[in-house]
């Protein structure tokens, strides 16, 4: 089941949006089930209140319980007042409407929370990542979901770094996963690179999710969204897993990539406050790289912006900000550190090669931000200062070489390929 508009004046009306849900969630398939929500965290764009209250309007009172996690990855957890305005759920409904309901961050750092469901054997993932990587790796997932009969994933789909484009199996690997598995497959992605990945249906991750998704026993269907912004829902597709991302991951295709006709000497990528770190706000970066023409910079505009990463900045400040090839020449030096972090290293710092054991990348890489310029410089990446930075300065110089991007970070930009 699914619907959808592509027309920038047309969006989703709640109306067609709760028959979506009646026709796909019918009291046949949740009636006296335990069902289980995968959602996004606050670094997201969706009209995730709306869905949240026509989903348990529909099915809240068939289900024998209804209960929402929010799929971190490795982001930082919410507080309960900050999952309760995430789903846009006052005080009162808390205790009303939502009274028998549980809310759940997914505790990838808690060791207790996980279980490991099997192996991806050594042959099947030198298979999928095409040779890339030849490893036995187990997979671990949150143990919660196995407490229910249903788990439904309600998240939008967009161009993705790591797996092509985002939703669909993600919301579990890594959304409320951990381990080995999660780390294996970022660093698949930062091998197959960024460019190679982003905006690209199939993908070595992709199939390597895919794969991992096959030893999960518990029905998993799927509510997938394509936005626009945060209330407009241009695209809703709902089912079975792989099929109703599939199709949204088509939509976005259309709706989330921005062609253009030349690369930029100079592209000013606004971050927004939903990313309040570079682990998150380095998506600026992912979906603005391949416009910015070669040996020209990227500005990463974020002055709301103070740290590095909540979780894994102290393995940031340790190692910095390098190039693929930086770590491939010499992995005995970093054997210490996760591969989720290089491979955030390398997605940040972009496209380039080592030349006689020195980097040189294909393009500058700047923060404005309130991390401080000796930090900057410490971690291979530029520095310029927030308070003489003035984004008008940047904006309508497209003629000159210079592309301004209001809040960047979702919308992939490509440059149109010669014919």
């Amino acid at each position: 089941m699914g619907l959808e508009r592509t027309s920038d004046k047309v969006v989703l009306t709640e109306q067609e949006i709760s028959k979506v849900i009646t026709q796909e969630f019918s009291s046949d398939v949740t009636a006296g089930k335990k069902i289980l929500v995968l959602t996004p965290d606050t670094t997201r764009t969706c009209p995730l209140p709306v869905m949240i209250r026509l989903l348990h309007d529909k099915i809240g009172s068939t289900a024998s319980c209804l209960d929402y996690m929010v799929a971190l990855g490795t982001h930082t957890p919410l507080s309960d007042k900050a999952i309760l305005k995430l789903y846009g759920i006052s005080a009162k409904e808390r205790q009303t409407v939502f009274r028998n309901t549980q809310f759940f961050n997914h505790r990838w750092d808690l060791p207790d929370t996980l279980v490991r469901i099997g192996w991806i054997e050594e042959e099947k993932i030198e298979k999928l990542s095409e040779g890339r990587l030849k490893e036995r790796v187990p997979v671990d997932i949150n143990k919660a979901i196995f407490d229910y009969d249903l788990i439904i994933v309600l998240g939008p789909v967009f161009p993705h770094e790591v797996v092509g484009f985002s939703g669909g199996a993600k919301y579990l690997f890594p959304g409320i996963s951990g381990g080995e598995f999660l780390h294996s497959f970022h660093w698949l992605g930062a091998v197959v690179t960024c460019p190679g990945t982003i905006g690209i249906k199939h993908t070595p991750v992709r199939e390597v999710i895919n794969q991992a998704m096959r030893l999960v026993d518990v029905e998993v269907r799927c509510l997938a969204m394509v936005v626009k912004n945060q209330d407009e829902l241009f695209g809703l597709y709902a089912g079975r897993c792989k099929e109703a991302w599939s199709r949204a991951a088509d939509l976005s295709a259309k709706v989330h990539i921005i062609v253009k006709d030349r690369a930029y000497h100079t592209v000013f990528g606004v971050c927004p406050p939903m990313y309040d770190e570079i682990w998150t706000g380095g998506k600026v970066m992912y979906k603005l790289e391949q416009v910015v023409a070669d040996g020209g910079k990227l500005i990463i505009y974020a002055p709301h912006i103070s740290d590095i990463s909540r979780t894994w900045g102290h393995f940031m400040e340790k190692i910095g900000y390098h190039v693929r090839d930086y770590f491939l020449e010499q992995p005995d030096k970093f054997t210490g550190i996760p591969r989720g972090v290089l491979a955030h290293s390398t997605h940040v710092r972009g496209i380039g090669r080592m030349i006689n054991g020195v980097e040189d990348p294909r393009i500058d890489v700047i923060l404005v931000s309130a991390i401080p310029e000796e930090v900057c410089r410490k971690i291979n990446l530029g520095y310029m200062d927030p308070a003489t930075t003035n984004p008008d300065d940047y904006r309508n110089r497209e003629e000159e070489g210079i592309l301004f991007v209001e809040k960047a970070g979702e919308i992939l930009h490509h440059v149109r390929k010669k014919a």
